[in-house]
């Protein structure tokens, strides 16, 4: 693992990134920002459990929300979560906004992958779901340093001249898509499924790339499957996953995978391999 920093900086090796990052994040106010189904289910009915049923995975609870409030207090509510207090980026983003990987896949919702790379010119990619115009279920935005806007541009477009951040579930900026109930999931994975969740020369770019797993929630059947999508063609890879014991599911999606799991924490992997 010595050469990790030259396999992240040459694009060899992929971060991925889940809800984990925002473990110890803490907002202005005073508040840990979700970092894992529980806590994002708590966030999302103010701080209120819900059934056991629907405590099991955060996009069972959003989908009943979504039924008894409407969906657009579900995307008001998620974007509420990430957008309405102040709070320092993770510790993962800064170290990463060192090397400026050319390729990022963030599936958290929030902006501070954008923050991390609004210092140079690159590309953006946003998830969407349930929209009847185009099976396609992304957005690619190209950032440009000088006016500091977000323009949207054709899948064509998309290179690897500049720096490709993928966020599969979608983002608060530059416009408010989420993936975050069964319903969305359901669609973006369907569509995941038929080759149309990533652009064309993305498919391409990712075969025979390794992966580094950081914050993800192997246990959790919906991510495993999104990761399964994201990364087909992988040729291994690391996990991070600070337990003394996997559960059943998290060894099976490590081992199917040919990864190799790290027991530490994001900050101790972090601190072991700063530049």
């Amino acid at each position: 693992m010595d050469d990790i920093i030259e396999k992240l900086k040459s694009g060899t090796l992929i971060p991925f990134l889940g809800m984990g990052v925002f473990e110890g994040t803490i907002a202005s106010d005073g508040t840990q920002l979700p970092f894992d189904s529980d806590s994002m289910i708590l966030a999302l009915n103010n701080g209120r459990a819900m059934s056991p049923r629907l405590m099991y995975e955060y996009s069972r609870a959003a989908m009943s929300l979504e039924q008894r409030k409407g969906r657009e207090f579900v995307v008001q509510m998620t974007n509420h979560i990430f957008s309405s207090k102040e709070y320092e980026v993770p510790k993962v983003y800064q170290w990463l906004s060192k090397f400026k990987p050319k390729y990022i896949i963030d599936t958290t919702v929030d902006d501070s992958l954008q923050k991390v790379y609004s210092d140079c010119d690159h590309f953006l990619i946003t998830g969407i779901s349930r929209i009847t115009a185009d099976y396609d279920r992304f957005i690619i935005y190209k950032y440009e340093v000088s006016s500091s806007e977000y323009k949207k541009v054709e899948k064509e477009e998309l290179s690897l001249d500049l720096p490709i951040l993928f966020k599969p579930m979608g983002s608060t900026k530059p416009e408010m898509n989420f993936i975050i109930s069964d319903a969305d999931f359901v669609d973006w994975l369907t569509e995941a499924m038929g080759g149309y969740a990533i652009p064309p020369m993305l498919k391409d770019y990712r075969k025979d790339k390794e992966y580094l797993f950081m914050g993800v929630d192997f246990s959790r059947d919906t991510f495993r499957m999104v990761a399964n999508e994201v990364t087909i063609g992988l040729k291994g890879g690391f996990t991070l996953l600070n337990k003394e014991e996997l559960t059943k599911k998290e060894d099976k999606f490590i081992k199917t995978h040919s990864l190799e799991n790290v027991k530490m924490s994001i900050n101790e992997f972090i601190d072991s391999h700063g530049e």
